[in-house]
């Protein structure tokens, strides 16, 4: 909706600036044009809203064609009501010009959609996902085998557990970047990403978890949060020389699942040379798989008693998943 709100304004302005001799003229043109592409644009977007689920049904091209077909009838038809209330004469010629540029203009923003979906074709999409999938660090797995060892004479069961633990972890990273999972396993996986990770840093690392009315069979991209919490543990709990606390939320607002993290902010750049590079990579995997509906944002904030944290917040659409 928002690259047709703004593909439709773009041409509107194109258009005046082309009727106008002065570039000064082109305003008013446009405010003249707007008043009418306006309604017309909120009204189409509105009506298809209510039949996407009906044309969805059908063939592309009887898709296509209702589509534009609805935005010719819809501009005769504002055009007819337009003439009515100002008692302006245009006559049919009139009408058949609203409806031929609402028409040629739906076909013109059909296409460029068209298009934008075949340049990400599943194919390089498909390798995109596959690069940004995160990636363990080689330090992680290397303290991790390290406090494995330490563990098998003094208590083997518990260093067992870590090995399955661990073997949980790599099988997430050989899934299908492209299949979602469920939140359920998603955050099991970072359980046992942060028991791992308390083999070696103790009582250092302390971990909040606010996780009320969630629906665990909601499907969400594979490594959303371990990423992040491998980032939390890495820049904030590891460079500080005392004990320091994640914070994770996960809770259900209305149709989105908002994802909030928090953890202790170490100075340096280093800090934020890395939290940067793992974050854009999440925020080009969301774009992928949400395009523009999810949102991921973040920044230090400054606490009542002088400390830093970093936080993360991330939204995802959930239309559909919801019983």
């Amino acid at each position: 909706m928002l690259r047709i709100l703004l593909g439709v304004n773009l041409l509107a302005l194109v258009a005046a600036l082309v009727q106008s001799e002065r570039l000064s003229d082109s305003v008013q043109h446009y405010m003249r044009m707007a008043a009418w592409v306006q309604p017309l644009l909120f009204f189409n977007l509105a009506l298809l809203a209510l039949l996407c689920k009906l044309l969805q049904r059908q063939a592309i091209w009887i898709g296509r064609t209702a589509v534009i077909l609805l935005a010719a009838g819809s501009a005769v038809l504002l055009s007819d009501l337009s003439r009515l209330l100002t008692l302006d004469e245009g006559g049919w010629q009139r009408l058949m010009r609203a409806g031929l540029l609402g028409g040629i203009t739906a076909a013109f923003m059909l296409s460029y959609l068209a298009l934008r979906v075949s340049a990400l074709s599943p194919a390089l999409a498909e390798a995109r996902l596959q690069w940004l999938t995160a990636r363990i660090r080689p330090h992680f797995l290397f303290n991790s085998l390290n406090a494995v060892i330490s563990l098998i004479r003094l208590d083997p069961q518990r260093a067992e557990t870590a090995l399955e633990e661990l073997a949980e972890l790599f099988r997430a990273l050989m899934r299908d970047p492209r299949e979602l999972v469920p939140l359920a396993d998603e955050i099991a996986l970072c359980r046992q990403y942060l028991d791992l990770e308390k083999l070696r840093l103790g009582d250092r690392l302390n971990v909040q978890w606010e996780t009320a009315d969630l629906p665990l069979d909601l499907k969400v991209p594979p490594l959303l949060v371990q990423p992040l919490l491998e980032n939390a543990v890495y820049h904030g709990i590891e460079p500080a020389g005392d004990s320091g606390t994640i914070r994770i939320g996960l809770m259900r607002r209305g149709d989105a699942l908002h994802l909030d993290l928090a953890n202790p902010c170490s100075v340096g750049a280093d800090h934020q040379h890395g939290n940067h590079m793992a974050l854009d990579n999440l925020r080009e995997r969301l774009a992928l798989y949400y395009d523009l509906e999810a949102r991921l944002d973040t920044g230090e904030v400054l606490l009542a008693d002088g400390r830093r944290e970093y936080r993360v917040h991330i939204v995802l659409p959930c239309r559909g998943h919801w019983p």
